[in-house]
């Protein structure tokens, strides 16, 4: 199974509240069948703990380590929202939800946090024209 399946990247021309943006993640991870609806609240709680927002315009939510039992499947979304989401403060365009059996979650951070590591790659990332697009250039982390 894919982590990233082109139904999970979604480009929104609006911005969003950062709750909302949590919502639609958990959301986008259930529909995946990766995690349960619990799933949300622990996310939350994350962010009660420490933001991850990542900078680059880069927030990953993920949930606590207590949920671990909450996640079904290893999955990612990536939602992009060209009108911003303030991060606990910080300004994220994209918001990249993430439920990792195991492990896996480590391996998948570090895969994205490469990715945005690089200004050229995060521009070609936000210049993508459709959702088709971006998951075409998101495919390098679909290992």
């Amino acid at each position: 199974m894919s982590i990233l399946t082109p139904d999970r990247v979604r480009i929104h021309t609006g911005s969003a509240t950062q709750e909302e943006a949590l919502q639609e993640a958990a959301g986008l991870l259930v529909a995946a069948g990766a995690v349960t609806p619990a799933y949300l609240d622990a996310m939350r709680q994350r962010e009660q703990t420490v933001s991850t927002y990542m900078g680059n315009g880069l927030a990953i939510p993920h949930g606590t380590n207590e949920a671990k039992n909450e996640i079904l499947a290893s999955a990612l979304c990536v939602v992009r929202y060209d009108g911003g989401v303030d991060w606990a403060g910080d300004p994220a365009t994209f918001v990249i939800g993430i439920a990792g059996r195991g492990d896996e979650h480590l391996e998948i951070l570090s895969q994205i946090a490469i990715l945005f590591s690089d200004e050229d790659d995060v521009a070609r990332l936000t210049a993508a024209g459709s959702a088709e697009e971006l998951y075409g250039m998101l495919a390098e982390v679909n290992g």
